[in-house]
């Protein structure tokens, strides 16, 4: 039974119920006298949402991909690979001053996938006891790195077209930042602390090995289905909603221009940001390869910026939905350390396509 009180707060509309009355009042117009607009809405939206399905479900079959990048990265952590990483990194993180757990996502990452870099990276970062600004660290980090090993492979190939020095590139676009990006954190996230191996407990599960690899399979599907495609489904139906009204295409546009102005090739950046960075990557090594002269600067900065967590469903859907429940972070906390990362990355793509280029071309 309701006292008095209640029912007085109960009469009185809340903020959020004005909203919902505006809502309705808007849905009744837009249903009364612009229903083609509304259809129109929502195909777009649709169509949009529905190429998520088929990158990952039907035409690339990515979700296939996942599943097996989370299949052979829980197999390496079975196999001792974390505890190597740990023994490897433990002092090399010292000079830094940070927890050196934070590296563990990024490597998975460039060997696997950024999902199965979350679902393994995750409880290793809370097991080493990393505190919530190393966690931050850990994810900017992580996304300097490529969301499948693909990336890498077409890359290599864009890059030997365009008759650019392979090596130095990948040590300057890929190992580097794996300790340049944590240094230059901590003059912002400051919570953090070295440590011993002696401090740090063993990674390697004791599962069996039928175990391992069905409970990853059944780990990589539910990946895929619950967390992956939902987060792709709205990034990419705001998008088909914004195309609609003509917004989208200036967007597209002043993207194109800018890439192009600082150093990145724009059709396959614009892939990378938006649909995918394997994508851009073959499709520039295609276009190379049929003899299509590109300057040996737009191949550099759009191979650095391709090996990163884009394309823009990653820092703002797959990394909350994935490494938030694990971590002491929220989502909106996931979410901004994410797009810092990839922020940085743009940014470092851009220096090395100005600076680097001169070197090895």
């Amino acid at each position: 039974m309701s006292t008095d009180k209640q029912a007085m707060d109960r009469k009185k509309l809340a903020p959020i119920e004005y909203v919902g009355l505006c809502m309705v009042a808007l849905s009744v117009v837009v249903l009364l006298f612009f229903q083609e607009g509304f259809a129109g809405i929502y195909d777009a939206m649709f169509n949009r949402a529905f190429q998520i399905f088929g990158f990952y479900l039907f035409d690339r079959n990515l979700g296939a991909a996942i599943v097996v990048s989370v299949m052979t990265g829980r197999i390496l952590e079975r196999l001792g690979f974390t505890d190597a990483l740990m023994r490897l990194f433990v002092p090399l993180m010292k000079y830094i001053k940070v927890n050196s757990a934070i590296v563990v996502g990024v490597i998975y990452n460039i060997l696997g996938d950024v999902n199965a870099a979350g679902r393994i990276a995750a409880p290793v970062v809370m097991k080493a006891g990393c505190t919530k600004d190393e966690q931050k660290i850990a994810l900017a980090t992580l996304c300097q790195a490529p969301c499948s090993f693909s990336i890498i492979v077409f890359g290599i190939m864009a890059l030997t077209y365009a008759k650019v020095s392979v090596f130095p590139v990948i040590i300057v676009g890929l190992i580097l930042p794996i300790f340049v990006v944590p240094l230059f954190l901590r003059l912002f996230w400051r919570d953090t602390k070295a440590v011993d191996i002696t401090d740090l407990p063993r990674f390697t599960p004791t599962t069996s090995p039928m175990d391992t690899i069905f409970g990853a399979a059944r780990e990589g599907a539910q990946l895929v289905f619950l967390f992956i495609v939902p987060a792709g489904v709205v990034i990419f139906s705001l998008i088909g909603a914004l195309e609609h009204f003509g917004v989208w295409q200036p967007i597209s546009g002043i993207l194109n221009s800018f890439l192009g102005a600082v150093g990145i090739e724009p059709e396959s950046g614009v892939l990378t940001i938006i649909t995918s960075n394997t994508l851009a990557m073959s499709t520039l090594a295609k276009t190379l390869q049929e003899g299509t002269v590109i300057l040996p600067k737009l191949v550099v900065g759009s191979f650095v910026l391709a090996n990163s967590a884009f394309p823009i469903q990653v820092p703002f859907g797959q990394i909350p939905a994935v490494w938030s429940p694990i971590l002491d972070l929220t989502e909106g906390e996931c979410m901004k350390a994410a797009v810092l990362g990839c922020i940085i990355r743009v940014v470092y793509a851009i220096l090395c396509a100005f600076l680097l280029t001169p070197l090895v071309s």
